[in-house]
């Protein structure tokens, strides 16, 4: 890998009469992310320039997007992707559920250091000011970024855990939320599968059927994805861009949130869940929902 080879080989794409996208696609994604930031760097010392504000200008919709998400680090990715989803046009709810319920406690810590950094308030006053009453509760505690994260499972614990589950929602009329809540983004991932194991005997069914009766809107949305991300990430993943891309027209900011920031990271596992869940794969759906530099590039991502 030569930093310099490339950055010159990205302004050669770009430079003149037209921008040679395939050139573009062909560099970005045999780096990996740190490579990326490197050339960016190297861009600017030998050419002089800023390689995104270059990528912005020759570049346009959703594959510019794509473009620029590879050029940006990954916590600062996931920080731009909150802000957008707090304070552009409406609130992107799925965007928050998704990078909040799905991150490790370091991640999250990264993203709320940089999001202060960048934007002056608090992610949390961000979340509190945008999103209202048990929702609101739900993504300030995963923001915290305080889940135990070790492996222990007390037996007696997990016994309590999923009985106070099962009292605060199935066993009476209404639900307590709050236990739900406090239960579920707390205690460590082992500790909790215990308590699903649990729960199914004690309420005869899932604890997502019941979270589903129970719960509604963003809230059941919020919980859902926290138990879905507990018991297999790559297959909460693989869900969320089958729904981007099923049905008519495509939520282009998920699949694309989803694509670049999970492609380096879990991406075949990813694959073989969608595979495995949807009897079709990735590949083949992004081949059929997309098109043009924008399929291109991320059917580079998805690989395969």
């Amino acid at each position: 890998f030569s930093a310099e080879q490339e950055a010159q080989a990205l302004r050669k794409a770009m430079k003149g009469f037209g921008t040679d996208e395939d050139a573009i696609i062909e560099s970005l994604t045999k780096l990996n992310v740190s490579q990326r930031q490197q050339v960016l760097i190297t861009y600017k010392s030998t050419i002089g320039r800023d390689l995104i504000e270059d990528l912005k200008s020759e570049l346009s919709g959703n594959f510019e997007r794509v473009i620029v998400g590879l050029m940006t680090p990954t916590t600062m990715y996931d920080v731009h992707e909150l802000r957008r989803a707090l304070k552009g046009a409406g609130t992107d709810e799925g965007c928050l559920i998704e990078i909040l319920a799905s991150r490790t406690n370091a991640e999250i810590r990264h993203i709320n250091e940089n999001y202060k950094l960048q934007y002056g308030s608090s992610l949390e006053d961000d979340i509190v000011s945008d999103t209202s009453s048990m929702f609101r509760r739900v993504l300030v505690s995963l923001a915290t970024g305080n889940r135990d994260e070790g492996t222990f499972v007390d037996e007696a614990l997990a016994q309590q855990d999923a009985q106070c589950l099962y009292e605060a929602g199935e066993k009476k009329w209404g639900t307590d939320e709050v236990q739900f809540m406090s239960i579920l983004c707390t205690r460590n991932r082992c500790h909790l599968l215990r308590v699903f194991d649990v729960y199914r005997v004690i309420a005869n069914k899932d604890i997502t059927e019941s979270i589903k009766s129970e719960m509604s809107g963003d809230l059941e949305d919020a919980l859902l994805a926290v138990v879905k991300c507990l018991r297999n990430k790559p297959a909460y993943f693989a869900e969320r861009l089958y729904k981007s891309m099923k049905g008519l027209g495509t939520d282009d900011s998920t699949l694309i949130r989803v694509m670049v920031s999970r492609s380096e990271i879990d991406m075949l596992y990813i694959r073989r869940e969608f595979l495995a869940m949807y009897g079709k794969s990735l590949h083949s759906f992004i081949k059929g929902d997309c098109s043009g530099d924008y399929r291109k590039v991320l059917l580079r991502l998805c690989g395969g």
